[in-house]
């Protein structure tokens, strides 16, 4: 597969470049190694594509897991607390889950727990690879990237899509990369308040 577009939210791709282009390289990598009509094994049951032979985003994702493993990118979990006090939420953002916990309670609060889940981190940088519905990329692009940018856990967050083209070799309803950019811009230059690369790949 390639790279055939890319997206810089607030210097997330200069980010990097600078920083970490070592790692740009290993992205780069694992996108390339992907030979996509190995995963053309679904078959369609949709109406204008019956019969089709479409890309399937479950081998896809696998492949991908597969490939940024072999290359040490590991699973990361951030815990924490939630509370509908702004000021203590604030407060709190930045401490470990069991001080969130801890510091709420001393302020009255009843903490509820819960967590977030990025599949590939190394040296706090976060890729999510997003073959799923709409509504998925946009809670990895405004809560989960931003949770884990604010947590201290990242200093960036990448997201990897399909491209429209590619898009039209899948099953409906797959989210694509200029769909989500155009999301991303119509919120304006800062919104979500966090570093993001979107990279849209294709055959």
């Amino acid at each position: 597969m390639k790279i055939a577009k890319t997206y810089s939210h607030l210097n997330g791709e200069e980010f990097l470049l600078v920083h970490f282009p070592n790692l740009y390289d290993e992205i780069k990598e694992v996108i390339h190694s992907i030979e996509a009509d190995n995963y053309r094994t679904k078959v369609s049951r949709e109406k204008q594509n019956k019969g089709n032979q479409l890309l399937s985003p479950i081998e896809l994702n696998k492949a991908f897991e597969t490939e940024f493993h072999e290359r040490k990118w590991q699973e990361s979990r951030y815990n924490y607390y939630i509370t509908l006090n702004r000021e203590l939420m604030e407060q709190s953002l930045s401490m470990p889950a069991k001080e969130q916990k801890q510091f709420l309670k001393e302020h009255g609060e009843e903490p509820i727990y819960s967590y977030n889940q990025t599949d590939f981190v190394k040296n706090n940088i976060a890729v999510e690879v997003q073959f799923g519905k709409y509504a998925f990329v946009a809670y990895d692009l405004f809560v989960k990237h931003m949770l884990f940018y604010s947590g201290g856990v990242i200093n960036l967050g990448i997201e990897i899509l399909p491209t429209k083209n590619m898009q039209t070799e899948m099953s409906s309803g797959v989210a694509y990369y200029e769909g989500e950019v155009y999301n991303v811009m119509r919120q304006g230059r800062t919104s979500p308040p966090v570093p993001l690369l979107i990279i849209g790949i294709e055959p």
